[in-house]
């Protein structure tokens, strides 16, 4: 089969390489679609990854094709979003319902082989079958819109709340159709882009601008999300958030990134700096709430290229063009 490989530092590209065989409890995917985002990025600047070289790609759906000798669930020709979390079950975490803490976390796509390719093994439960109306090219959205679900439940949202979210690129304006269905007030979004910028405004936020200062809001704000992992982004947005307010840390930063808090006004007023790690409890969530059209595809997706077209995926989404990217196998 076709495959995208990171083959080191840097280097990636589309070869030939086996194809996968199920274990017992393992079903082969057809993957439909594959979504890129900034994981894959650190994948590619030698992080994350445990071991290179790795076929990337942990945001996919596709059709099964194969199953495992004990797979009884699912079919041949079931079509499948894939959850990409892969947990040991055993340590502290895991055993405390906290597995995407999991002392040896690993990952399809990051740790094993992923969806950047014709096909892909997963294990059947980590697979949600998708209802007919649900186009399986799109699917790959249910991924990051799981770790949207999982931003909401650590923020706990309270109803009336006024929202500030930095960065308008696929999770940002994830963040902001979830923020307009817990119940926010208002949420304002801010992204040096402007095509982004359009694009939430587009999608019903209340206000857009390039910097804070262009809004009138001296109090600050009940939450700030960062969805940048940008060093600056996040300074500026620690300081913007109101008394009693959260700062929730959303965006992927690299390893090096680091950001000045005050702990007296974090006392003093009562913040709270919280993050939200990828996938808990979120993934059929998100799926269902994506077969009601929480999101739209059309809007979301703005590149669909063919596999073999993945070093220019890549290249394309580290300058920050369009919003979600897919190869499609």
């Amino acid at each position: 089969m076709r495959a995208a490989i990171v083959e080191g530092v840097g280097k990636v590209s589309v070869t030939t390489v086996p194809d996968p065989t199920p274990g017992p409890r393992d079903v082969v995917v057809s993957v439909s679609a594959c979504g890129i985002c900034g994981t894959d990025l650190h994948i590619l600047q030698g992080e994350f990854a445990p071991t290179l070289p790795i076929v990337p790609g942990h945001e996919f759906a596709g059709e099964i094709v194969g199953i495992g000798s004990k797979v009884t669930e699912l079919a041949v020709g079931d079509k499948v979003a894939v959850d990409p979390s892969l947990y040991c079950h055993e340590c502290r975490y895991c055993r405390a319902g906290r597995g995407n803490l999991c002392d040896r976390w690993n990952a399809i796509g990051v740790s094993v082989p992923g969806g950047a390719a014709e096909f892909a093994v997963a294990p059947v439960a980590n697979c949600v079958k998708l209802p007919d109306h649900v186009d399986v090219r799109d699917a790959a959205l249910i991924e990051p819109l799981s770790c949207a679900v999982r931003g909401y439940d650590v923020l706990s949202s309270t109803l009336g709340a006024d929202v500030l979210i930095y960065g308008s690129g696929t999770m940002g304006l994830m963040m902001l159709e979830l923020a307009k269905r817990t119940g926010a007030a208002g949420v304002d979004i801010l992204d040096i882009n402007p095509e982004r910028l359009a694009t939430a405004s587009k999608l019903g936020c209340s206000r857009a601008a390039a910097s804070a200062e262009e809004f009138e809001r001296p109090g600050g704000w009940d939450v700030v999300i960062d969805a940048t992992g940008n060093a600056g982004a996040i300074q500026d947005g620690l300081g913007r958030v109101a008394k009693g307010g959260t700062f929730l840390q959303f965006g992927v930063s690299d390893y090096a990134t680091t950001a000045v808090i005050e702990p007296y006004k974090i006392y003093n007023q009562e913040i709270t700096i919280t993050g939200s790690m990828a996938v808990l409890h979120s993934y059929e969530r998100a799926a269902a709430l994506f077969a009601t059209g929480v999101l739209d595809p059309a809007v979301f997706i703005s590149d669909r290229l063919p596999l073999e077209q993945y070093p220019q995926a890549i290249e394309r989404f580290k300058a920050g063009q369009g919003r979600k990217i897919v190869v499609e196998p």
